[in-house]
C-alpha cells in the first residue's frame, strides 16, 4: 500500500499489532525451546489449566487446527510428562486433557516469561497501557 492510500483504522491497528507480535515471534520460540518444546506446543500448554482438565477437542477448537495435529502436540507433551490424557467421567469415548505436577512447573514459567510485555508496551505510560489493555479487552469479548 502507497502512503498516499488511507488506511481503514480497524485494518491499521490490525497490521500494527501483527508487526508487534511478529518482532516477538523469536523470542516466544526461544522460551519454548528452552523447554524443549515447539511453539505450538508452548501454546497449547499455555491454554491448559492446572486442575481443569479440557477436551481434545475444545483444545484443537482454541488452537485453530485439526483434531489430527492436536494428537501429535498432545502425544509430545505427555511423553514429556507434562500433560496426561483421562477419560471423561460422562462419556467415555471423549478425551480429557489433564496437566501434571511437572507440566505446571513449565507452564508457570512458560506463563511468566511470555507474558513478559515488550520494551514497546512496557514504555507506554500506565494510562496508555490501561487504554491498550481495555481496548484489547473488548474486542476479545466480541
Amino acid at each position: 500500500m502507497s502512503k498516499t492510500e488511507t488506511i481503514a483504522p480497524a485494518q491499521e491497528a490490525w497490521m500494527l499489532l501483527l508487526d508487534l507480535v511478529g518482532s516477538h515471534r523469536a523470542t516466544i520460540v526461544a522460551t519454548a525451546a528452552e523447554h524443549d518444546l515447539s511453539p505450538m506446543q508452548a501454546f497449547a500448554l499455555r491454554r491448559l489449566e492446572p486442575g481443569r482438565p479440557l477436551p481434545m477437542n475444545e483444545l484443537a477448537d482454541v488452537l485453530g487446527c485439526d483434531a489430527s495435529n492436536v494428537t501429535g502436540i498432545v502425544d509430545r507433551l505427555e511423553v514429556r510428562g507434562l500433560v496426561e490424557r483421562r477419560a471423561d467421567e460422562r462419556d467415555r469415548r471423549v478425551r480429557n486433557l489433564a496437566v501434571t505436577a511437572e507440566g505446571a512447573a513449565v507452564r508457570e514459567d512458560l506463563l511468566r516469561r511470555m507474558h513478559t510485555p515488550p520494551a514497546e508496551i512496557a514504555a507506554l505510560s500506565p494510562t496508555d497501557q490501561r487504554r491498550l489493555r481495555d481496548v484489547l479487552r473488548h474486542a476479545l469479548e466480541r
